[in-house]
């Protein structure tokens, strides 16, 4: 049963910058991941989980692998929306999904998925139901919520 209703979950929008472009005047494919990352960040802090706060409180949150699939360009001042989900939790791993849609949200320019784990400041695994329970119950709520 979800506890906790997420869906309130604002996407993250973002304009693109004159310096992420490439020779050709479009966005640079690596820029895609930072945004991706951006997106995740803004996710957190929406779920109340702050990742300045979360290292602060000896947790990392390393990312495993990263994957994105470019469908259409994006050029210097477009903006994009950017869809962030949790898509598995497992206690210590976590998966999201992200879609980067036009403003319009007519187009979708690039699929990703990044892969997740928790550890702490010596590089060890944390295991959250035990030792920071509050973070595990959010997760696994906002899994939750996301699949109902």
């Amino acid at each position: 049963m979800c506890l906790l209703n997420f869906m309130n979950i604002v996407p993250y929008t973002r304009t693109a910058y004159y310096y992420e472009t490439d020779q050709m005047s479009i966005i640079h494919h690596s820029n895609y991941i930072r945004w991706m990352e951006e997106a995740r960040l803004d996710l957190l802090d929406q779920i109340g989980l702050n990742y300045k706060s979360l290292e602060e409180s000896n947790l990392l949150i390393p990312v495993l692998s990263v994957s994105c699939d470019y469908k259409t360009l994006v050029r210097f001042q477009d903006t994009v929306v950017i869809y962030t989900k949790l898509e598995q939790f497992k206690g210590l791993r976590f998966s999201l999904s992200y879609e980067i849609r036009s403003k319009d949200e007519k187009t979708i320019h690039a699929i990703g998925t990044s892969n997740h784990c928790f550890l702490d400041k010596n590089f060890k695994p944390v295991h959250l139901k035990k030792d920071y329970p509050t973070i595990y119950k959010t997760l696994s709520d906002i899994l939750c919520s996301t699949q109902s």
